[in-house]
Formats: structure tokens, sequence, C-alpha cells
């Protein structure tokens, strides 16, 4: 996760920026340490636990959810341009790692899946890996790459 401290300054200088009243949150007592929202207020406006957002914050967006990302941006009042920013940070932060060779690809299904394939009798189905190989088929998907399945293309080594 190379972009934490950039998802950490982004965030808390967004937060920074907006006033509890401009969030609409009621001051509670009175003096502020933070010179804008504190992590609990954004977490409150966006709808999430104060740890949740406080990971967020550390550069831990990994695995978010748009939705959470939306709920977030609009606590933090974000505009179009801060908005793709952040979706862009959690776009980085949760690119998946190269595989390890120990972790193979799977080359079945569970019969259950099986199964589901060989009820759909209307049109084509398939499942495919990571690497587009065809796992499974029902029989039209089977009919339809036939060629494919027969003689699959394997890269030179």
């Amino acid at each position: 996760m190379e972009n934490r401290n950039e998802v950490r300054e982004f965030l808390a200088s967004r937060r920074a920026k907006v006033t509890p009243e401009q969030a609409g949150v009621p001051l509670q007592g009175g003096q502020r340490r933070v010179p804008g929202l504190r992590r609990g207020e954004v977490a409150m406006l966006a709808g999430v636990s104060s740890e949740y957002y406080t990971r967020l914050e550390r550069g831990n967006l990994g695995g978010v959810s748009d939705t959470v990302l939306d709920a977030v941006a609009n606590a933090l009042q974000l505009d179009e341009a801060e908005r793709d920013h952040l979706f862009d940070l959690a776009r980085i932060a949760g690119r998946p790692t190269r595989r390890s060779p120990k972790q193979s690809m799977p080359k079945t299904v569970r019969p259950v899946v099986q199964r589901l394939l060989d009820a759909m009798t209307g049109a084509p189905a398939l499942v495919r890996n990571a690497r587009l190989d065809i796992l499974a088929a029902n029989a039209l998907g089977y009919a339809l790459y036939s060629e494919v399945v027969v003689n699959p293309v394997r890269p030179a080594a």
C-alpha cells in the first residue's frame, strides 16, 4: 500500500477544511483541538463507526465500498475532482496483489455450480477463471465453444 500517506494527508486535510457549522454538527463544549471536523464527526456524518473511519484515514482503503466512499465524500463536502481523487486512491489501495506460485487457478467448479449451469437450457452459459480458462459450461455453452474446449490455445513456453 504505497499510497497510505497520501490517503492520510488527503482525508485529514479535507476534514480540516470543513467546520462543524458547515457540516451542521452541533458544537459540544468549548475549545476544539482540531481546526475542522473531528474523526468521530466525519464518521457520524458518513454513517460509519469512528473506528472504521479512523482506519480509512490511516490509509487502509483496500476493499472499501463505493457506498462508503460516497458517504465519506459527502461528509467531507468534496468537490467532483476531490471525489474522483478519493476513488482513485481507493482503487490503488484495493489493487489485487499478484498470486504467489503456490496459489493456483481453480481448474474445476463445485458440483452445485455445474448443476446450475446444466439447468440453464435456453442459452449458452459458462464459468471461467481469472485467466479466462473455461472451467465448466452447459450443453449449449460446450457446443458454442467446442473448438476452444477441444483445442485450447496454450501460450508458447
